[in-house]
């Protein structure tokens, strides 16, 4: 049945195609994709980026597929076009997008939907000029929205006041806009902040007020008690709502679990602790306060995995994990009762991205913490540790560009180990070029393009069909026959004889390539990552 699809597929693109000028070269359909339409990636390790194996191992298109005769045909100027395997040094170059208190975006409260679609594109088009390729965006600030939900109410981030509708759906745009420039959107989620300011003026269907009995005023915020059922259970509702409704390629959690400590005075959560022991509860208060966490985080991964399995989460925890180990520092096991070890030698996480904001030269030694958290990678799972960049600007701690391109390059040394790439704070500092970060990105770091790494869980990412080109003058017209099983389209240059460049990504059901003569290869990417077979054309 599926073979049949795909016939009726290339017919319906021969036409499609047809109507847009005559082509030179369109791909078969029997080089497309074995007969259950796709190879299942493994990546079951780090370093495995090619893409191109079963899970048994063997190639992912048999002998007819490796570029013989019969996986290509002349085309009207007599180019032949066959299949190649392509593949690049995967890298994830992420930044986190905050809209808390307005950090990065959006700027103000007060923007017109108009401003406000313009400031979004002014952003993502800054982020991908800088040669990043995920968008790590803050959807849920405080108990709330970027994006219209039955189960919570706008952000009054968007317009000045919570549960005010701002007119437009700034996550659904944002996601074309991403992924049309070949960049993966993550959701950024905070699972326990209720309120950043206690005086807030809330929603009816805020949870503060939903859920009063669990909203906790400590310090300067509200905290939503992570020991009540009903909380983890909110949280794991908006989770389920926001992946069944959003084609977002990740899912991410900040370093908010119990609240950070508050001078001398602990946390309130006495009655709740009480309760659990009057139940016959027997964990000390560290223990089930670590649990509750452990078992939001669990429960979040088992969404994730029965029901969106190419989606990646992660979390970023605090960078030391005690204090001590291995450098001195917050003990975020006891502090914030955050055990992220634990959740990666469990499975519950594809990656972590621990917050490695100090400086080589500091007691915090960067290298010192990376190596640490890399030694710890379980399962193949990844590790994208992450980077201060507002420590750039003068209100911060002023670091010299090179302490990032340093760092940076650090990372890359521990590819062995599971460390996958880097994650930026923040993306403000990024845009406005501070001391010259921007352009580091652009014409250092990430000079050359990059995808992300597949999703390590085994299984869990499907490579798509081959896609269709054509040749259209000096462009190159790609699509797929099976459009909903693609995020992206990667083109690639031949070097040297066998030997591929990835020179650009785009996504959408079909996107061009500007090109010039030459040899060149397009590959389908599909959602977790996994990438097809190259589509190989002679351009004269």
């Amino acid at each position: 049945m599926r073979s049949d699809l795909m016939n009726r597929s290339f017919a319906l693109t021969l036409c499609f195609l047809a109507a847009c000028g005559p082509p030179v070269v369109v791909g078969p359909p029997d080089a497309a994709v074995d007969e259950d339409g796709g190879v299942l990636e493994t990546d079951a390790g780090p370093g495995d980026d090619a893409g191109v194996t079963t899970d048994a191992g063997r190639p992912d298109a048999g002998t007819p597929d490796a570029g013989g005769p019969d996986s290509g045909a002349p085309g009207d100027g007599g180019t032949l076009m066959t299949l190649v395997t392509v593949s690049h040094e995967r890298e994830l170059r992420g930044v986190w997008v905050a809209s808390v208190v307005n950090l990065d975006w959006p700027a103000s409260s007060s923007l017109s939907a108009d401003a406000g679609r313009a400031s979004l594109t002014a952003m993502v088009d800054s982020m991908a000029d800088a040669g990043l390729n995920a968008l790590f965006f803050q959807v849920r600030p405080e108990s709330d929205a970027l994006y219209p939900s039955t189960l919570e109410p706008w952000s009054r981030f968007l317009t000045g006041t919570q549960g005010q509708n701002p007119g437009w759906d700034p996550l659904a745009e944002l996601l074309t806009l991403a992924h049309a420039r070949g960049l993966e959107v993550h959701a950024w989620m905070n699972p326990y902040r209720g309120l950043v300011s206690p005086g807030t003026a809330t929603a009816t269907n805020h949870v503060t007020r939903t859920l009063a009995g669990s909203a906790i005023t400590y310090g300067t915020s509200v905290v939503m008690d992570p020991g009540q059922a009903a909380v983890r259970q909110h949280v794991e509702a908006v989770v389920s709502d926001l992946l069944t409704r959003y084609d977002v390629d990740g899912l991410h959690f900040d370093d908010y679990f119990y609240p950070y400590p508050s001078g001398s005075t602990p946390f309130p959560d006495s009655a709740t602790y009480d309760a659990y022991t009057a139940d016959g509860g027997t964990m000390n208060l560290g223990d089930w306060r670590r649990d509750n966490v452990n078992t939001l985080v669990r429960e979040v991964m088992g969404i994730v995995t029965n029901d969106h399995p190419t989606v990646r989460f992660g979390v970023s925890p605090f960078g030391i994990w005690r204090n001590g180990q291995p450098v001195p520092g917050l003990d975020a096991y006891s502090a914030i009762s955050c055990d992220a070890p634990t959740w990666m030698a469990n499975g519950w996480v594809d990656y972590l991205t621990p917050q490695l904001y100090w400086r080589e030269s500091s007691a915090q030694q960067y290298s010192t913490l990376a190596t640490w958290w890399a030694v710890r990678n379980m399962g193949g799972r990844h590790l994208f540790p992450g980077h201060a960049v507002h420590q750039l600007s003068a209100s911060g701690a002023n670091w010299p560009l090179s302490e990032i391109d340093a760092q940076v390059t650090f990372t890359r040394t521990l590819k062995s180990q599971g460390a996958q790439g880097d994650v930026h704070f923040r993306a403000a500092f990024i845009a406005n070029n501070t001391k010259g970060v921007h352009t580091l990105f652009k014409t250092n770091l990430y000079a050359k393009p990059a995808l992300p790494p597949v999703l390590p869980r085994a299984g869990a990412s499907v490579a798509p069909a081959v896609p269709f080109v054509s040749v259209v003058g000096s462009t190159l017209s790609v699509t797929n026959p099976m459009p909903a099983s693609v995020r992206f389209f990667a083109l690639y240059r031949e070097v040297a004889a066998g030997q591929w460049e990835l020179t650009r990504v785009l996504g959408g059901a079909q996107v061009s390539f500007p090109v010039t003569s030459g040899t060149w290869a397009v590959s389908a990417i599909g959602r977790g990552g996994a990438e097809s077979q190259g589509v190989r054309v002679v351009v004269p």
